[in-house]
């Protein structure tokens, strides 16, 4: 007998080549069966979930959860599985000096955390990261990485002033050094948000990036973007995907343009994952969920199965766990989202205050990690999960 059937979802999941309405059996934490039609008799437990959308477990390849210890640390379950989302990618809220704050968090949390590691030795516990060339301390940041392999996927660094003023592009050479010697991955975060460094380092960082490696906030406004002065991308970016390398869109506070990007869209060149940079002013300002990162795309055009392979197949895989994670299929982990997508009238905003309507939006339902189910919170907004009402007359 089954533990649990998810019964009458749409299963959305182009990799394993599923659209349609199935039915999703659960056995000892793992997928044991995905077919039409499975007799409500052979589970302990039904969840009725007609009309929902069931897909693998989200994963926010770009957030931030160091709770406790940086304080823009959000709860990894209330950014996790109360939001619709199995696997956080920390993006570099730890360096070599504070990497030990995590012990007091992975055993605490339901949510799958996959750390990288800051290029700083601090990480984000200050602000500005790298104040001086002692910021950084390669040796330590190897042995770091190399102790906690297999939990530490990357190297983490941002190309933002001061550190740039200071170090120029030997930061993020030093950071690509530590990474490739731990045998990991890199994620360089795009962008100055001070905007006093000159836009043109995109060219030396793109050409910098090996296969594997990851762009995040690709949609940014801000100077050292993929756009250059006429909006055209950087034929480096092109080079950079074309070698393997991932871009991925990090909302956050400052750095999504949907200006940006329409003109990169437009240009053919399309993001690999969709993730939020979620931190604590954040979610009360700008980025309030993965699901509504979501529905942003579907704003700008992309599909339903497009938007889900962006949140789960495709940020897996980059993060090197598409073994494990992403994919709904018979024997692997039992990490599962259900989405509710409801027709409606909304608009979304980004960190300029652009709107875009949107006609669908995206909401958790219920969430499965390892087999286990967690419900949603009440939502990061005064009236839950949905977007901002669209007013007559109003944007867009």
């Amino acid at each position: 007998m089954y533990d649990l059937v998810l019964k009458g979802g749409r299963v959305v999941d182009v990799a394993s080549g599923l659209d349609g309405v199935l039915d999703v059996a659960i056995e000892s934490g793992k997928i044991a069966r995905i077919a039409a039609g499975i007799a409500p008799a052979e589970a302990a437990r039904v969840v009725e979930v007609g009309g929902k959308l069931v897909t693998p477990g989200l994963i926010d390849v770009h957030a931030h959860v160091f709770e406790g210890i940086n304080r823009t640390g959000v709860n990894p379950d209330l950014g996790g599985v109360h939001s619709g989302v199995t696997t956080i990618v920390d993006a570099g809220s730890a360096g070599s000096a504070t990497f030990g704050g995590w012990r007091h968090i992975l055993p605490n949390c339901a949510t799958e955390i996959v750390p990288f590691l800051h290029i700083c030795q601090t990480g984000l516990a200050t602000l500005p990261d790298i104040i001086s060339e002692s910021s950084v301390n390669v040796a330590d940041t190897i042995k770091v990485a190399t102790e906690n392999k297999g939990l530490i996927r990357g190297i983490k660094a941002r190309m933002v002033s001061p550190a740039l003023e200071i170090m120029g592009m030997e930061m993020p050479k030093l950071a690509k050094r530590a990474a490739r010697e731990a045998g990991i991955k890199l994620m360089v975060h795009i962008g100055d948000t001070e905007k006093r460094y000159d836009p043109k380092v995109i060219h030396p960082l793109l050409d910098l990036l090996e296969p594997g490696d990851i762009l995040t906030h690709y949609f940014t406004p801000n100077p050292g973007g993929v756009l250059d002065g006429n909006g055209k991308l950087v034929p480096e970016a092109r080079e950079a995907a074309a070698r393997g390398v991932w871009f991925d869109t990090a909302h956050g506070r400052m750095n999504f343009s949907f200006e940006v990007g329409r003109k990169i869209l437009e240009q053919g060149l399309l993001p690999h994952c969709i993730s939020t940079d979620l931190t604590v002013p954040g979610r009360a300002m700008t980025v309030h969920s993965m699901t509504e990162m979501m529905t942003r795309f579907l704003g700008l055009g992309f599909t339903v199965p497009q938007v889900v392979t962006m949140s789960t197949t495709n940020p897996a895989t980059a993060v090197g766990l598409e073994g494990r994670l992403g994919k709904l299929e018979v024997g692997r982990q039992a990490d599962v989202s259900v989405l509710d997508l409801r027709e409606g009238d909304w608009v979304v905003y980004d960190i300029l205050g652009a709107g875009l309507r949107v006609k669908h939006a995206f909401a958790p339902h219920l969430t499965l990690k390892k087999g286990r189910v967690f419900t949603p919170d009440f939502g990061p907004r005064p009236w839950g999960w949905w977007p901002d009402r669209a007013v007559a007359g109003g944007c867009c």
